[in-house]
C-alpha cells in the first residue's frame, strides 16, 4: 500500500513533451521566500530553442555537471555511491552527486529540503523523465530552468542579466562564467571576478581543452584573464 502510495504520488511528465512548464517549483520557492521576507519578486527567465544555444555552451555545462549524461539512464550510480560514503562520514548532506536529469527533477518538482525521502522521490521522478522524453529534451528544459541568480533562471535570462546580449551571441569567457556559477547562482556573480570564479573558470577551461572542444591556441589566449 505504501509504495503504491508513493507511485501514484509521483508527478505525471508526459506533459513535458510537447509544453514547457509556466514554472518550476525553486521558482515557487524563491518567490515565497521574497514574500516571507517582504522583499518584491522579479522573475527574469525567457525560453529559448535548444539550436539558439551555443554548442560550446551546451558542452561546458555537460562536462561540467554530467560528462555522462548522454550514455546514463538518468542516475550515475558511482558517484551516488561517493556522494552517499562522503555525506554519511561528515554527518549530513555534503555532496549532491546529481546528474542534469536528477537536477531538473528537483528544480521542477521538489522542495530544497535535504532528506532521504525527497531523494528517493527525486531518483523516481529522474527515471520518469528519462522514460518520457528524449536526453536533448531534458537537456532542453535545463538549460532554460536553471538559476543563475536572484530572480535569473534559464540561459537567456542569465545571458541578457549578465552580458546584456543573447546566449547565441556569448564569447567563449563569458559562456565559461556562466557555466561556472551553476552550483552556486545566488552567491557568485558570472560578470564578477572572485577567486572561486576564476578557480572554477579555469577548471572548466582545462576540460574543455582536455576533450577537445576547443584548441590549445584558444585555451591559451582566453584563459588569461581567469589568471589575473
Amino acid at each position: 500500500i505504501l509504495s503504491a502510495w508513493f507511485y501514484l504520488s509521483l508527478p505525471d511528465v508526459t506533459f513535458l513533451k510537447d509544453e514547457n512548464p509556466k514554472s518550476t517549483a525553486l521558482i515557487d520557492f524563491r518567490r515565497e521566500q521574497a514574500q516571507l521576507a517582504n522583499k518584491k519578486f522579479r522573475l527574469r527567465q525567457k525560453w529559448v530553442r535548444f539550436q539558439q544555444i551555443p554548442d560550446l555552451l551546451k558542452k561546458a555545462v555537460r562536462i561540467t555537471e554530467d560528462s555522462d549524461f548522454y550514455s546514463h539512464g538518468g542516475i550515475d550510480w558511482v558517484e551516488l555511491r561517493e556522494s552517499i560514503k562522503k555525506n554519511w562520514e561528515k554527518g549530513g548532506f555534503a555532496r549532491g552527486g546529481s546528474t542534469i536529469s536528477q537536477q531538473l527533477a528537483k528544480n521542477l518538482f521538489l522542495s530544497t529540503e535535504k532528506s532521504i525521502f525527497r531523494k528517493f522521490r527525486e531518483i523516481f521522478i529522474t527515471y520518469r523523465l528519462e522514460k518520457a522524453l528524449s536526453k536533448n529534451r531534458i537537456f532542453h528544459i535545463y538549460l532554460n530552468v536553471i538559476e543563475f541568480g536572484p530572480g535569473v533562471f534559464g540561459v537567456q535570462a542569465a545571458s541578457q542579466y549578465y552580458f546584456k546580449k543573447d546566449v547565441s551571441d556569448l564569447t567563449l569567457p563569458q559562456i565559461v562564467r556562466l557555466t561556472a556559477i551553476i552550483p552556486k547562482p545566488l552567491s557568485i556573480r558570472a560578470s564578477g571576478n572572485s577567486r572561486w570564479l576564476k578557480w572554477k573558470a579555469r577548471w572548466i577551461f582545462g576540460k574543455l581543452k582536455l576533450y577537445k572542444y576547443i584548441t590549445v591556441e584558444r585555451y591559451d589566449s582566453t584563459m588569461q584573464e581567469f589568471i589575473k
